[in-house]
């Protein structure tokens, strides 16, 4: 199975991509991890917010790999537990679906994403970095993982 996360913005902090390959690192090979980088358009008082909203949601849409399982993080997702995660990420591979995970900039994901989305997920009512989110999203699927063969990182 490969999970493949889109995300706007790029070069970030070195301790951000330290803690993604550490957890990227651990997945077995068939189940492969990678990660996609837009970058963040520049903005300033001026700037048409919404036409760089739309120029970004593009730029995503096309990075989408075609039968993918597309799944938008917004705020007003689905929540998970671990365990229930764990169940999607099963449902996933008995299926062999391959799912793409798209990852809004400040303003959030276009509509256009989130209409395209097969479906929606949250992870935290709070308001997460950006930046600190693929950390956190990389730790969850990884911990679900281990959920799924019953590898002792969970305990």
């Amino acid at each position: 199975m490969k999970i493949e996360i889109i995300a706007i913005g790029h070069k970030m902090p070195n301790w951000i991509n330290t803690g993604i390959e550490e957890y990227k690192k651990r997945f077995p090979p068939q189940m492969k991890l990678s990660f996609k980088e837009i970058p963040l358009l520049k903005r300033n008082k001026q700037t048409d917010i919404a036409r760089l909203i739309d120029k970004e949601a593009q730029q995503m849409k096309a990075l989408i790999a075609p039968g993918s399982h597309v799944i938008a993080l917004e705020v007003q997702g689905q929540s998970f537990t671990t365990e229930l995660l764990a169940k999607k990420i099963q449902q996933f591979q008995a299926l062999g679906k391959n799912i793409t995970i798209l990852i809004g900039g400040p303003e959030g994901l276009h509509p256009s994403c989130s209409q395209l989305a097969n479906e929606s997920w949250s992870l935290s009512k709070l308001t997460l970095p950006h930046p600190l989110v693929r950390v956190f999203l990389t730790e969850a699927i990884y911990r679900a993982w281990t959920i799924t063969v019953n590898h002792p990182y969970h305990k």
